[in-house]
Parts: structure tokens; sequence; C-alpha cells
């Protein structure tokens, strides 16, 4: 297994400002495609390159993809060098197809923002950019692509990052670069070219390879979402998951959440052996000293570090689906291994970023997204169908004065809602237990 650290990436910005050939690029230069891929790709029926080949094709690897020449799903590669290794994600340029992008960034460690260099910042380069920058990225490149079409000019770079000026004021971040660069040529890709001589930083590559990577997991406050019980006979009964951030050893004290109880960690058990010590992000299952009512979707965290808890917050949703948020309708919220139902208050629409007020029908632990990714983010699903709705970031508990939202236990059903929970209950007449259907017709409260 290498030892080489690892930097996550991922790539972003407008339509056509070469993503995908950037990292083609970074693939090829750095000798990390195989053989037979590359024989295929100069074989491809759709290879559109004047010079060469087009290194674009290394990553859409959708048939869509490549006959559209656009990318639509994120694509995923790895390459490493003497120094690193790197999983970068090639993310969609297209408005339509910003869900998909924030879904690459939402695990990475850097962000490249390319820039079409005869077109500047566009707005789509600068939706990228915020949602990256929300997402908790906190170094962003900003790499000016396809310098070979203006003569390589200086002065056209230093407009273009001039215009990122009022961006880059209004976004959190806690480092940006600017780099020329000529994905098609291979200009300050992995070595510096001799065509931007007025350009004295890193390449992109010396860069990513230079990068401090972002804080451990491991650093942070223990977390542990319990996924599963394991009762294999009397004796034993653990509490299986993976440790989303921190470490833990046996014999402290951890506090079970919602519930509050606590007890000590008498066992780390693994399927090669006990463990004297477990971090993020071990698969591991906990034994402890007492017999706690624990169950999936239960929180273990320690006592002085435990996280907050509350039954209405403050969150910034990245809506997904092409039905708008409907605040008289309920969803499920889940996080990590726990799932609540919720009801929603704000607006939004496929890809739209917007503040939304979530209350749950019990409290829930978190942490912000700001001091923790796994516990601080979330989906929202549909409850009739399942599908993913949006995905948010919390950013703390929402005030408990004067708010739009219903009580949730005086909220409506939706319709929807209404003939799954009359076909439920008419199932349930069959096997004896007594209801009056007609009770949900008049859409009371749950």
């Amino acid at each position: 297994m290498s030892t080489l650290p690892l930097l996550r990436i991922s790539t972003a910005g407008s339509v056509d400002d070469g993503k995908s050939t950037l990292i083609g690029r970074l693939l090829f230069d750095t000798k990390t495609v195989w053989d037979d891929h590359m024989e295929e790709v100069r074989k491809s029926k759709v290879n559109r390159a004047s010079r060469g080949f087009d290194l674009s094709l290394l990553t859409d690897g959708l048939r869509a993809e490549r006959e559209q020449g656009i990318t639509i799903d994120v694509a995923y590669r790895y390459f490493s060098t003497p120094r690193r290794q790197f999983i970068v994600a090639d993310t969609p340029g297209h408005e339509q197809y910003t869900r998909n992008m924030a879904t690459g960034a939402s695990t990475c460690d850097l962000a490249i923002i390319l820039l079409d260099a005869r077109k500047g910042v566009l707005e789509q380069s600068r939706r990228h950019a915020r949602i990256a920058a929300l997402l908790g990225v906190k170094r962003l490149v900003f790499t000016v692509n396809k310098m070979d079409l203006v003569d390589f000019s200086q002065e056209v770079f230093e407009e273009i990052q001039a215009q990122a000026g009022p961006l880059l004021a209004e976004i959190e971040s806690g480092h940006v670069d600017f780099i020329p660069i000529s994905a098609l040529d291979g200009d300050n890709v992995v070595a510096r070219s001799p065509r931007t001589p007025w350009y004295t930083g890193p390449s992109l590559l010396e860069l990513l390879e230079t990068a401090a990577p972002a804080a451990l997991a491991s650093a942070l406050p223990f977390r542990f979402p319990v996924q599963m019980v394991i009762r294999p006979h009397l004796d034993f009964r653990g509490y299986a998951g993976q440790i989303v951030s921190g470490a833990i050893r046996p014999g402290e004290e951890v506090i079970a959440l919602p519930s509050g109880k606590s007890s000590r960690v008498k066992r780390i058990v693994t399927f090669d052996g006990d463990l004297d010590v477990a971090y993020a992000p071990m698969s591991v299952t906990l034994e402890l000293e007492d017999e706690l009512d624990i169950a999936r979707g239960d929180l273990l965290a320690l006592p002085a570090s435990a996280p907050q808890s509350a039954t209405r917050l403050n969150t910034t949703v990245i809506w997904m689906n092409e039905l708008p948020l409907d605040g008289r309708r309920g969803y499920l919220l889940q996080h990590g291994t726990r799932t609540v139902p919720v009801r929603l208050h704000g607006v939004a629409a496929l890809n739209e970023i917007a503040r939304v007020e979530v209350e749950l029908a019990e409290a829930l632990p978190y942490d912000s997204y700001r001091e923790n990714r796994s516990t601080g983010g979330f989906i929202l699903v549909d409850t009739i169908t399942n599908l993913t709705m949006g995905a948010g970031l919390i950013e703390g508990a929402a005030s408990t004065g004067e708010t739009n939202l219903q009580k949730f236990s005086d909220a409506p059903f939706t319709p929807a809602e209404r003939r799954k929970l009359r076909a439920l209950m008419a199932h349930m007449q069959r096997f004896g237990v007594k209801f009056d259907v007609d009770d949900f017709d008049q859409g009371e409260g749950i």
C-alpha cells in the first residue's frame, strides 16, 4: 500500500473551458494512461483534435459525452507522481448539471476553476467558485486556459485576474492562485512554459504537489454514527460503523446521542483482532461496558466534545430535483446513518442554492459544516419516490423565536402522502389493527 500523501481535486468552470482536456493532459504527461486506453482514443471516431488526438476523451467516458463533446456526469480519475497521489473529479460545466459539480466538489481539498482566456470570468465560473467555497474548499486555483489563442498575452491574463477581484471579495477561501496555461499544448501544466516568460509562478502540477493537504479527519472531535448492532450471541453486543472523525481508545467514556446515556469503551473489535486505538476513517465495532439502548442512527461521541442537538436548523441547500421545494409537504433528512422526517421553509428550484430553515420531527445531533463536513452535511429525500431532492449544509440552530414554519405536528399531509398512508392503514386492517381510514381524508396534521 502506498504511503504517498493524497490530494483530492475537482475541476470546475463554464462550458468548453477545457476541464476534460486539462485532466487528460495531466494523465498523459504524468504517464498514467494505459496503452490500450491510448490506442482506443487514437482510433475513436469522435476524435476531434487537430493536433494529435483529443485528450478530453481520456476522461469523458459516457457515449453521450463523447458524441456531444461535453461532460455530463462526474468522472473520477487517479494518477500519481513520485511525490503524491491524486484523485481528480472532472465535473460538468453546463448549468443544468450544476448539481453534479457540487457532488464532485463536496469531498475535494482543492478546486481548479478553469477560465477561457478569450472569455474571462463567466457567470458559471463564478457560480462554481461560490459552490466550491461554500462546500468548504480552502484552496482555489484559477487556471486561465487557451492562452495559445491569445498569443500568451500578459495583459489578457492580468485583466482576467482583475475581473475575478469582486468574486474573490465575496467568497471565503483560504488561498487563491492564478496560472496561465494551454491544456491542449501542455504549457504550464506539468512543466513551466518558455512561452510565458512573464509568469514566474509554478506549473499546475508543481502547485498540486506542494499544496497543503486539508486537515485530517482524525484530528477533529470523535464522531461515530452507528450503522448496525451486532449480537452474535448473548455475551456480546457491539455497535458497528465507520469513524467519520476523531479517534477512540478502550477505556474512554462515550456518550450516545440523542439519548444522552454514557458508558466506556470496553473493546475495539475488527476482523483482524482488537485494537488499542481506532481513528477516522476506519470501520470498527465498539463494545461498551454497559448495555445501552443504542440503535442504527445513533451517534457516539466523547462527552467533552459532544455535538449540539436541535429540532430546527438554519441550512444552505443545493436543490437537485426538477420538482421545486414545496413547503407544504414532508421530506426525509438523511444525516449520516440517521433518517428524520422534516418540513422545509424556503424557495428553491433545480440547481439553485438557497437558505432553508429545516424543522425536524426529533432532535438531531449535528456539527456545523464548517467544523465537520461529515456531521454537518445531509441530503433530502422524497418520502414517496425515495429520490434525492437536495443536499444541504448545516449552519447552526435556528432561532426559537417567531417562525413562519408550522409546528411539525400541525403540518398537513400532501395528497400523495395521504394516499400512501391510506394504503398502509388498509394493509394493517387486514391483520386486525383497528383504524378508521376515513379519518385521514381531512388532511389533519401529523
